[in-house]
């Protein structure tokens, strides 16, 4: 029997992920009351340009537990993650991307694993991640710039898997990413600063069937470095 958490809040960012948002989201409201008591879904709908929005409302107004959030334009992955850690309501969180690339079910492992660990974060690693060389390689290049320059050494940094105590994003310096894929960088920075306890997981990845991730676009990528390199500096 899965452990149940007293209230686990679930949120979903999406950018033009129309052809997945509501598979995704329907997963989601099949496994959450088999691993909480009290649950909540929110949509993060970054500014899309398809029908992503208008498929988050209709799902939002047909459970109350369901949310959807709106950016009017597009503020990046930063911006929706912000807005989904800052939005939640239970003592828990949790998140994962809305492209189908992840078993939403595997949650009740992160659960478990919390339970054995007391863990104040449980966050992801991929066993075998679905996209080109060339993003694994971009992926190792951060990872060792962010570990020479904070200390910080973890399997995956930017694995968009991760439960965390609620607690953890309202003890923490606000989170100040928009852009770019600095903004798992800088949560965890902040959280082992302030000296919160990480314990991490191997998790499923699936190829995407549909859409196109942004992490990979160079403005996206030089965004980053350019944020890494500012809190480098004000934390130093």
């Amino acid at each position: 029997m899965a452990r149940k958490l007293d209230g686990l809040t679930a949120f979903f960012p999406a950018y033009n992920e129309e052809a997945h948002i509501a598979t995704t989201i329907e997963s989601a409201r099949k496994i959450l009351p088999r691993v909480a008591k009290k649950w909540e879904i929110l949509i993060i709908n970054d500014g899309s340009k398809d029908k992503t929005g208008k498929i988050a409302d209709k799902l939002a107004n047909s459970d109350k537990r369901i949310k959807a959030i709106h950016h009017l334009q597009n503020r990046g992955y930063g911006a929706a993650l912000r807005s989904g850690m800052y939005g939640a309501k239970y003592e828990w969180v949790v998140f994962t991307d809305a492209d189908g690339q992840f078993d939403f079910s595997e949650v009740s492992h992160f659960i478990e694993t919390q339970y054995k660990s007391n863990a104040d974060m449980v966050i992801g690693y991929y066993k075998s991640r679905q996209v080109p060389l060339y993003r694994k390689i971009n992926t190792f290049g951060w990872q060792f710039v962010v570990f020479l320059l904070f200390g910080l050494k973890v399997r995956d940094i930017d694995c968009a898997f991760k439960l965390f105590r609620k607690s953890v994003v309202d003890t923490i310096e606000p989170l100040e990413s928009e852009r770019g894929a600095f903004i798992s960088s800088e949560f965890l920075i902040k959280s082992k600063k302030a000296g919160f306890s990480i314990k991490e997981i191997g998790i499923t990845h699936m190829p995407r069937r549909a859409g196109s991730g942004t992490g990979a676009n160079l403005n996206v990528i030089v965004k980053s470095f350019i944020d890494l390199f500012k809190l480098w500096l004000k934390l130093r």
